[in-house]
């Protein structure tokens, strides 16, 4: 198993490494830490002869190494420096050209979202990419945590979880950890879950059962005893609900892509934005439909 690590030399870098190790002790994966650079277009007049692209790799390959040395001895790590027009889109190539599991990312500048901050780079993978993409929360490399303490999967009532709740099985069942099944419901008269006769008790009535439904599905393909709890949590809005779930440092949530997502990509909808402001815990958003061996 291999995961890509879209690296930076900044505080967004050093919190997407730190993600990137603590997943890939959990799961037992190698990383590969990435840095996308852009091609030369026009030769700058003060740099040295040998080309542009060769001092940009060069100094690319400076920050990797210092990069790797971070890095602890138990995590296999490679580096790998790319040239691409687009960030984002060189990661997600190298990611299908490694057979990576997922991409990890962290904050890219702009756009801050509580302690998660959405720059165009990781925006634009999370609405194209083909595989999961981790986000790391800002200050994430501050945490001691050497591994991922549970995982959260947040189901919610559309139908089309089903690639999310697999997944989410899949990561907890590799990981040895425990796995936690949340219905977020926002009790707000515009919320689209909304039918015209419902009320709130009914909202929550609907929720439970969809929750335990999930859970008896999640239950029927883990092993015997395998650690899997069920919770619903509600409130005026979904940050309000998300706010009312107990967190620790090692947690992380999983959620899917919005109905609107292409086939075999991601999406992040409404209701994921909403919880990112309010998330101190990485998120990682999972493509609508699983790549198949063809693709």
């Amino acid at each position: 198993m291999r995961l890509v690590v879209g690296y930076l030399a900044t505080d967004g870098g050093a919190d997407a490494l730190a993600l990137g190790v603590r997943l890939a002790r959990t799961l037992g994966a190698a990383l590969d830490v990435c840095m996308i650079l852009p091609p030369d277009r026009v030769l700058p007049a003060l740099v040295p002869t040998g080309g542009y692209e060769d001092v940009l790799a060069e100094q690319a390959g400076k920050w990797l190494a210092e990069a790797a040395a971070t890095v602890p001895d138990d995590v296999e790590v490679a580096t790998h420096v790319v040239f691409d027009e687009s960030f984002a889109e060189g990661l997600i190539g190298e990611a299908l050209r490694l057979e990576s599991e997922a991409i990890v990312v962290g904050g890219a500048g702009g756009g801050l979202i509580g302690s998660h901050s959405l720059g165009s780079v990781v925006n634009e993978l999370l609405h194209s990419a083909p595989v999961p993409v981790a986000l790391a929360p800002r200050g994430i490399r501050h945490s001691a945590v050497e591994r991922v303490r549970e995982v959260t999967c947040a189901i919610g009532v559309r139908p089309g979880a089903e690639v999310l709740l697999r997944t989410a099985v899949r990561a907890s069942e590799a990981a040895g950890t425990p796995l936690r099944l949340v219905s977020l419901i926002a009790l707000d008269p515009l919320h689209t879950t909304r039918r015209p006769d419902d009320t709130p008790d009914t909202i929550r009535e609907r929720s439970l059962a969809h929750a335990a439904e999930t859970l008896e599905v999640a239950k029927s393909i883990l092993p015997e005893n395998f650690p899997v709890s069920s919770e619903i949590t509600h409130g005026p809005t979904v940050e309000a609900a998300v706010n009312k779930l107990d967190w620790h440092d090692g947690d992380l949530i999983m959620v899917g892509s919005s109905r609107l997502a292409q086939p075999r990509r991601l999406f992040l909808g409404s209701t994921a934005a909403k919880m990112l402001r309010v998330l101190q815990v990485p998120m990682v958003v999972v493509p609508k439909e699983e790549m198949t061996d063809h693709d």
